[in-house]
């Protein structure tokens, strides 16, 4: 994929520390940009037909305490 210059203005602290990560892991400041880009486009994106997504019946409302229980149920079974 061809890829398009732009100029974008940025906060100087998010600078900084773009700078920063990208002597740090060896990677160019233009990918870390690239990939924020990526990610704002991918936000947008938006679908014309309705999703099919199962609803779940767990009988009844679930409350704070059973989602403690089960996670608590789920890492003791894992122990």
């Amino acid at each position: 994929m061809p890829l398009k210059k732009t100029t974008v203005m940025v906060d100087e602290q998010d600078l900084a520390l773009i700078k920063e990560a990208a002597a740090r892991e060896g990677r160019s400041e233009s990918e870390y940009f690239r990939e924020a880009f990526h990610l704002a486009a991918l936000r947008t994106r938006r679908w014309d037909e309705d999703w099919d997504i199962p609803s779940l019946d767990f009988g009844g409302p679930v409350t704070a305490e059973d989602i403690d229980r089960a996670v608590a149920d789920g890492v003791a079974d894992s122990e």
